[in-house]
């Protein structure tokens, strides 16, 4: 038997640079902005590769070339809602970027209920109805279908 024709496993012919990408509102709550330090640090420590973008998170609305392509990269997505998440064009805009990547999106609720976000209700109401207004139904069922 050729011992030279047998070789490891092969690598997969794509591999995500990140394994997972974390959505968040940069202006958040002590709480919140904790939790989310600590996920990162945690995953992290455990070497899964966190995108964790820390620029522009305060007033910058546009999501630049380099977010949208970290967001395509990514394995899969943990979105940290919080009572302000949803008052942000740019998450609500990140957020439908990563529904239309269909990939795994881990919901972490901090400082609002899982039915709030799931039913739109709550903090949630007012500024999904305005966010839908402004991009269209369409683009916001993006993220509503399986």
């Amino acid at each position: 038997m050729n011992y030279d024709a047998v070789s490891a496993p092969s690598t997969p012919a794509f591999r995500h640079r990140w394994d997972v990408f974390l959505s968040f509102r940069g202006e958040e709550s002590p709480h919140c902005h904790a939790l989310t330090c600590n996920l990162r640090d945690s995953l992290e420590k455990h070497s899964v590769r966190v995108f964790h973008n820390e620029d522009g998170l305060h007033g910058a609305d546009e999501i630049t070339p380099s977010l949208l392509e970290a967001i395509e990269d990514s394995a899969a997505s943990i979105a940290i809602f919080s009572p302000d998440y949803a008052s942000s064009p740019r998450c609500l805009e990140i957020l439908s970027k990563i529904c239309e990547c269909r990939r795994l999106l881990l919901p972490v609720f901090c400082g609002v209920t899982p039915s709030d976000v799931r039913r739109q209700g709550g903090c949630f109401e007012e500024q999904f109805r305005n966010y839908e207004e402004r991009l269209g139904e369409a683009k916001v069922k993006t993220c509503e279908e399986p």
